[in-house]
C-alpha cells in the first residue's frame, strides 16, 4: 500500500501529470469502454481472481513484484469503477487443505443485487467447499 500511494503521489508530482496522469486517465477510459462493450452482450462478466491461486502466508515476502502482480486481473475492474464480487471456486495443492482458488463475477454500474444473488446461487450449487486454509508457509 505504501508502494501505490508513493508512486501515486510521484505520478501527480509536478512535470509528471502529462506523462503519467493523462496517459493514466486515457487508459481508464479505453478499460471502461472495454467493459461496457462487453456488459452490453453480458449481464456478467467471468474471470480468475488472480493469476495463480492463493499463496500461504510468508511465502512471497522476499518478492513484492509477485506479491503486486496478484492483484492484477482485479484492477481493470476498479479502473472501470465496477461492481465485482469474488468467490471461492476450488483448491490446489491438496483438496480442501490446499490453497483457494477464487472466481470474480463483475457487473454494471449499481448491479450489486445482481451480483450478489449469482454468487450466492453459484456458492449453493458447487459440492462442499469446506476450506481448512494453510497458516504459514513451509521454511
Amino acid at each position: 500500500v505504501k508502494m501505490r500511494i508513493l508512486m501515486g503521489t510521484y505520478a501527480l508530482s509536478a512535470g509528471y501529470y502529462d506523462a503519467y496522469y493523462k496517459r493514466a486517465q486515457q487508459v481508464r477510459t479505453l478499460v471502461k469502454k472495454s467493459f461496457e462493450e462487453a456488459l452490453g452482450k453480458y449481464d456478467i462478466l467471468i474471470s480468475p481472481a488472480a493469476p495463480s491461486a492463493a499463496y500461504k502466508i510468508g511465502e512471497k515476502t522476499n518478492d513484492p513484484l509477485a506479491m503486486y502482480a496478484g492483484d492484477i486481473m482485479t484492477v481493470n475492474v476498479n479502473m472501470a469503477g465496477l461492481p465485482a464480487l469474488v468467490v471461492p471456486c476450488g483448491f490446489v495443492e491438496g483438496g480442501s487443505a490446499g490453497l483457494p482458488v477464487g472466481l470474480q463475477m463483475i457487473g454494471s454500474p449499481f448491479s450489486e443485487g445482481k451480483l450478489l444473488r449469482v454468487g450466492h446461487i453459484f456458492e449453493q450449487t458447487l459440492p462442499d467447499l469446506s476450506f481448512v486454509p494453510p497458516l504459514l508457509a513451509d521454511d
